[in-house]
């Protein structure tokens, strides 16, 4: 896989031009291409680097959206939750969750029951899955003891008992995007990170034309597009003003959601917590710590500037600690956090964290943007089908009768396994000269593509050398710039695996690692530091003890 930037032909025509590479974006491209559109996606960063990046990891339903009678939203998660599991199952696996009862109203043992009996019914598909592995049970209910054996830290005063439901978690939601960017690409889709479209030309009244920048070259195309969609998620208002110069009458509410990696508070189930003030949050296990989060927090500003501040990480800290019988984090034993910002269409509620998390697909012709289609809002489990949804008002301004989906049914590219539990198990006897825990983190990360990994590494005994506890080797960062277009060492250590995403590697590892990149793709001495650099910048959080 190339980035099709590097050798774009002036003025080729699509049917569709994709702006913005996050999921909603991958998905689109996918969908459209696996549909006979011929697709160009450009992403001005990385594929799935902002949003998509800064989720919880999960794939869900979305319990609490019963909470604001979103029926259709919850029961639609919750039929691509299951799609999910058949289409990627080495990336989406069932967790449990469990929520603790005690007497206040949102977490009073009979309302919790009663959510739990809907959220059971509106998932009445839930065992119909490719594999075996993948079918969720119905909820049951614990008694305290249950509950405080399994996470001895909630405050047992007021606890009545608990209810223990189940979710599924995305280990790696930056490998489950580039698995669409990857499915689109094998049906001709031509997509490109660190490419900028900067600027959208008319022709008799409609967007025909786009220029993107190469951001690695400096050099600059135009491409012509049939019909040009907007998935720049918290860009996508700023995105519609730079390139037509046109305001334009929608406007997307911007939340910060942040996430802290610490202690591990659970093992192997989910906790549900009640902050006192009334919001919900998640510790999940992950990676061997607890990943806490999100936090919903109205943000105003650009984009471009976010950055995870202090203030933010204070105040989850202190209302992590108050849900608990005695103080479990602070800055000697975080791990790593990060955020992001969610794109909401929702502006007219009170908080962002009631604000509802449907999509909105925006035909620009409406306010004079001809050949513009802006998709808004949504949330990660659902992008699939808003990708389904966007491709029916897509058809219809083509002027095509497009051929009925089947992303439901594809599995994505490495994802095609008859038994995916023999698959995982059976590694070892193919490749005894691999550490068990590198071969698991290899067949979970890349499915079937892990072969490619393997073989490549066996041309070189460096290649093979374990980076960290989960067994990541430097294979993973040649096939990355091979095959999956890695440029930059953020790339590599955030969103090709796992290397960077429990915050900084150790020193030597990352020397190794930005060597092997340097000696892929040319770099010279003082462009490696630079790239160590902006890495050390990203990843190490000042206001964090070493």
């Amino acid at each position: 896989m190339k980035r099709f930037i590097e050798n774009t032909v002036e003025g080729e025509e699509f049917d569709l031009v994709i702006i913005g590479g996050g999921i909603t974006g991958a998905c689109i491209a996918y969908e459209g291409a696996s549909r006979g559109l011929k697709v160009a996606l450009f992403e001005k960063g990385d594929f799935g680097g902002a949003t998509s990046a800064a989720t919880s990891k999960l794939i869900h339903g979305g319990l609490r959206y019963l909470n604001y009678l979103e029926f259709g939203l919850v029961r639609e998660s919750l039929r691509e939750r299951r799609i999910l599991e058949d289409i990627a199952p080495n990336l989406v696996y069932p967790l449990p969750f469990l929520i603790p009862n005690y007497g206040n109203l949102k977490s009073n043992k009979w309302i919790i029951k009663a959510g739990m009996i809907l959220y059971d019914l509106l998932s009445f598909d839930k065992g119909h899955t490719r594999h075996k592995s993948k079918k969720l049970p119905h909820h049951r209910s614990l008694k305290k003891s249950e509950v405080l054996q399994i996470a001895p830290l909630l405050p047992p005063e007021g606890l009545t008992g608990g209810a223990v439901y189940y979710d599924c978690q995305s280990v790696a939601p930056e490998r489950l995007t580039l698995s669409f960017i990857k499915s689109a690409t094998a049906f001709g889709a031509q997509p490109s990170n660190y490419a900028e479209v900067v600027h959208l030309e008319k022709e008799q009244g409609r967007f025909r034309t786009a220029t993107v920048k190469d951001c690695i070259s400096g050099k600059t195309v135009n491409v012509r597009g049939r019909l040009f969609i907007n998935s720049g998620g918290p860009w996508a208002e700023r995105i519609i003003k730079k390139l037509s110069g046109q305001e334009t009458a929608h406007s997307v509410r911007m939340s910060e959601g942040i996430h802290i990696i610490g202690p591990q508070i659970t093992k192997d189930h989910a906790l549900v917590l009640l902050t006192p003030g009334g919001r919900h949050f998640f510790a999940i296990p992950w990676r061997g710590y607890s990943l806490y989060g999100t936090t919903d927090k109205d943000y105003q500003g650009s984009p471009d500037q976010y950055r995870v501040s202090k203030e933010s990480i204070d105040e989850f800290v202190e209302e992590i600690n108050s849900t608990l019988k005695e103080k479990l984090l602070d800055y000697s034993n975080i791990v790593h956090a990060y955020g992001g910002l969610r794109p909401l269409t929702d502006t007219h509620t009170e908080s962002s964290y009631k604000s509802s998390r449907k999509y909105e697909i925006i035909d620009g012709e409406k306010e004079g943007l001809a050949g513009l289609i802006t998709v808004e809002g949504g949330k990660y489990t659902t992008s699939r089908n808003l990708a389904q949804s966007a491709l029916k008002v897509i058809g219809k301004k083509l002027g095509r009768k497009l051929p009925p989906s089947r992303t439901a049914r594809l599995p994505l590219v490495g994802s095609d396994m008859p038994g995916l539990t023999d698959y995982l198990a059976s590694r070892k006897e193919v490749y005894p000269e691999f550490a068990s825990n590198t071969l698991h983190t290899l067949s979970v990360n890349y499915g079937t593509e892990m072969e490619k990994i393997v073989e490549l590494s066996q041309q070189n005994p460096e290649w093979k050398e374990t980076l960290n506890d989960d067994g990541e080797i430097l294979g993973q960062v040649v096939f990355a710039v091979r095959e999956e277009m890695a440029v930059r060492l953020l790339d590599v250590l955030q969103r090709r695996t796992g290397l960077g995403t429990l915050g900084m590697p150790g020193d030597d590892a990352l020397e190794k690692i930005a060597g092997c990149m340097a000696r892929e793709l040319g770099w010279d001495e003082n462009q490696k530091k630079e790239e160590i650099r902006s890495a050390v910048e990203k990843l190490k959080l000042p206001f964090l003890a070493d």
